[in-house]
């Protein structure tokens, strides 16, 4: 349970710091850096989470998305603010670098040495893997807003 507990308040303080550093490059004011900060540290701790209770990645990642978007929402109207300016760099984090980074060094090497099953095998499941990743993440951040947002009502 500690170690749980560690690993939670270091992976939201470590996703805090790419979220507010992304949040200076889109010119985000100054008074809402805190909030960018907290709200990506609250998208990828909550994503920790729910991957370590057995929840994969892809749906792990739309939850958390939805719910920085859930809370950027509620900041804006707080605020008088857009939404995306809280919510945009607070997905950052949870951008899946890594996914994509193995898909291309497999591709490189088939490539370079030539076709194998298991480079193709990676590649594929590294792709698809950051492909599921950034719909959850786009899906996530922009049902909210859609829900909440509407001018007809839903039925």
């Amino acid at each position: 349970m500690m170690s749980l507990m560690f690993g939670l308040v270091e992976d939201m303080l470590l996703a805090s710091v790419p979220a507010i550093g992304f949040a200076m490059v889109f010119n985000v004011p100054q008074k809402a850096l805190i909030y960018c900060g907290i709200g990506g540290a609250i998208g990828h701790g909550s994503r920790y989470l729910m991957m370590h209770f057995g929840l994969p990645i892809e749906w792990a990642t739309f939850l958390a998305a939805a719910l920085v978007s859930v809370i950027g929402i509620h900041w804006s109207q707080r605020f008088l603010a857009h939404p995306k300016v809280f919510t945009v760099a607070a997905m950052i984090p949870m951008v899946p670098g890594v996914f994509a980074f193995k898909a291309m060094i497999a591709l490189i090497e088939l490539h370079s040495v030539g076709y194998s099953e298991s480079l193709m095998a990676v590649l594929a499941e590294n792709f698809l893997t950051a492909i599921f990743i950034i719909a959850a993440l786009a899906i996530g951040l922009a049902v909210p807003g859609l829900l909440f947002y509407r001018r007809k009502p839903i039925i």
